[in-house]
C-alpha cells in the first residue's frame, strides 16, 4: 500500500494564496494528495475576494479557517510550498521545498485576485504532475 504525498501551503496570513492553492489541489487531486495550509501570522478569516474568485471556478473555500503554522505539521509534510512569508517560513533538510513568488491578494480587487488565482492553478497543476 502506498501512502499519499502530503503538501503544505504556507503564506503569512493563510487567508488568500495558500487557501486558494489548497482549494485547487483538493479539487484537482481528489483523495490522491493530502492537502494542508497554514500561516506564519494567521488572519481572523479568509480573504472574501479570494473566496469570491474561487467560487467563480466552482471551488468553495468559505468553510476554511486560517491556521497557525506549527512545526509538527511542517515536519510531517512531504512538500512545503511557501508564498511570500520569507524567513519565517520553515525549511527542513530532506524536504521538497518550493517558494512561489505570487502577489498577495490582500487589499486587491477581484480582477487582480483572478490573475493570482489563475497563476496558482497553473502552478498547482505542474506540482500535481510531479507528485503523481
Amino acid at each position: 500500500m502506498t501512502t499519499r504525498p502530503s503538501v503544505l501551503f504556507v503564506c503569512v496570513h493563510n487567508a488568500g494564496r495558500s487557501q486558494m492553492a489548497a482549494g485547487w489541489l483538493r479539487h484537482l487531486a481528489g483523495d490522491a494528495v493530502e492537502v494542508r495550509s497554514a500561516g506564519s501570522e494567521p488572519a481572523d478569516r479568509i480573504n472574501p475576494v479570494a473566496v469570491a474568485a474561487m467560487r467563480e471556478t466552482g471551488i468553495d473555500i468559505t468553510a476554511n479557517t486560517p491556521r497557525k503554522l506549527d512545526r509538527d505539521t511542517a515536519e510531517s509534510s512531504d512538500v512545503l510550498i511557501t508564498m511570500g512569508c520569507g524567513d519565517v517560513c520553515p525549511v527542513f533538510p530532506g524536504k521538497r521545498y518550493e517558494d512561489w513568488r505570487l502577489d498577495d491578494p490582500a487589499g486587491q480587487d477581484i480582477e487582480a485576485v483572478r490573475a493570482i488565482r489563475d497563476e496558482i492553478r497553473a502552478r498547482v497543476e505542474k506540482l500535481l504532475t510531479s507528485l503523481l
